[in-house]
């Protein structure tokens, strides 16, 4: 009777089993996705902490004004969003801050740092510029502001302009009607 020890250590010595490779595979994926997320992780942290140093700024903005929309989306790549098109996301190496904007010709950096009081500067001045230019955009310019002058049109009377009408076709339709008579003679 063969020996059921002698087949465990046949196994272990030759070729491992495609099951044993899967295992170790799916180990392997599992080692790398918990880096990705824990990589993912920090970045969100990281914007956390970017965005809690930006509340002060945040809380003296007027409430009338409605440009920004502050908020971290957790995608694929986490930002921290400060309006419609400008946004914080972390560099290639997850520790460097990238204020960017995206305008119709493209994606623009306005900053880029390690520190959070330089995004806090920058963003600051960023938002200062929007709420000017949503000044300008609201005030009406003086010469903008006074209507012109109304048109006058003098009406003629309508009687008048049928009977200049009425008289001016049959006029072109006696001409029409001579020229077609002397054309067959």
């Amino acid at each position: 009777m063969p020996d059921p020890a002698a087949d465990d250590s046949s196994k272990n010595s030759g070729p491992m089993r495609l099951r044993d490779a899967l295992q170790k595979a799916r180990i392997e994926a599992a080692d790398r996705s918990g880096v990705v997320i824990d990589l993912r992780d920090a970045e969100v942290a990281r914007l956390e902490i970017l965005n809690d140093a930006l509340d002060p700024l945040f809380a003296e903005i007027p409430a009338n004004v409605d440009l920004f929309d502050r908020g971290i989306s957790r995608g694929d790549t986490p930002r921290l969003w400060i309006d419609s098109v400008a946004h914080v996301a972390m560099g290639r190496d997850k520790r460097i801050y990238r204020f960017v904007q995206d305008t119709r010709f493209g994606r623009t950096l306005l900053a880029e740092s390690h520190d959070v009081p330089v995004m806090v500067d920058a963003i600051t001045d960023y938002i200062a510029r929007r709420m000017i230019e949503r000044e300008q955009a609201l005030v009406v310019p003086s010469s903008v502001a006074a209507p012109p002058p109304p048109v006058v049109v003098k009406k003629r009377g309508g009687f008048w302009t049928f009977v200049l009408g009425f008289f001016a076709g049959l006029v072109a339709l006696f001409a029409f009607a001579l020229i077609a008579s002397l054309r067959n003679f």
